[in-house]
């Protein structure tokens, strides 16, 4: 299938490796840079979401998503690991739920643009699932670059593939293809996190590692048994 990313924030913290390991599956590995664990909250607009030659319908493939994630590896191919995705689209949300075994929550979710920012705000509305609400604002600081391979930044951001686990205990990766990310510095103010607290833990006081992507046109592919 299609997707379109649009005004993408990766929010960074250092988490304690011992404690993020308890949060994945087992036989999932968690990667590490430096022997640093790292969890993100990577709010942005998704577009153009249908499979491939079947055309976008924008009440259905166009809305907000909220994820938040770690890095991990299975069978040695590094990857991502999703505690969470929030979005606007009802439909999407219980379409990946079942045929993707992603934790998705519905959200009521709102982004707007003002003087150069980007204002978003989301709040969990799914029945019987853990609070979350994220609300900030955030824009690039610096031109765009793709990041440089054996860096911090290269190891958050170019992973080619996600995980992701069935209640039976089987292990699944999707694939995923796209060109380098066009990162870019970027600033921002956070009103409300709570994003983690689902995971028992509130990400650290001290300013995230911050990057922002404009926009990134990616190919996914269908999920397959690891």
């Amino acid at each position: 299938m299609t997707q379109t990313w649009h005004d993408l924030l990766f929010a960074h913290w250092p988490v304690d490796a011992a404690v993020l390991r308890e949060k994945i599956p087992p036989g999932f590995e968690l990667d590490t840079f430096a022997a640093q664990a790292w969890v993100a909250v990577v709010p942005f607009q998704m577009a153009n979401v249908t499979p491939r030659g079947v055309p976008a319908l924008p009440w259905v493939s166009e809305f907000p998503e909220l994820n938040v994630r770690t890095y991990v590896r299975v069978a040695d191919t590094p990857g991502v690991y999703f505690f969470s995705l929030d979005a606007g689209n009802p439909l999407a949300v219980g379409a990946a739920r079942t045929l993707a075994h992603l934790p998705y929550y519905t959200a009521q979710m709102k982004i707007d643009r003002e003087d150069g920012w980007i204002r978003y705000h989301s709040r969990r509305t799914s029945s019987g699932a853990p609070p979350a609400e994220f609300a900030a604002r955030y824009r690039p600081v610096g031109d765009p670059e793709p990041p440089s391979e054996g860096t911090l930044e290269y190891f958050l951001t170019e992973r080619y593939c996600l995980y992701s686990a069935a209640k039976d205990g089987r292990t699944y990766r999707c694939e995923i293809a796209h060109a380098p990310w066009p990162l870019q510095p970027a600033k921002a103010t956070t009103r409300r996190n709570t994003m983690t607290r689902q995971l028992g833990f509130d990400v650290p006081d001290g300013e995230p590692l911050l990057h922002y992507a404009d926009y990134q046109e990616v190919v996914a592919w269908m999920l397959h048994l690891v």
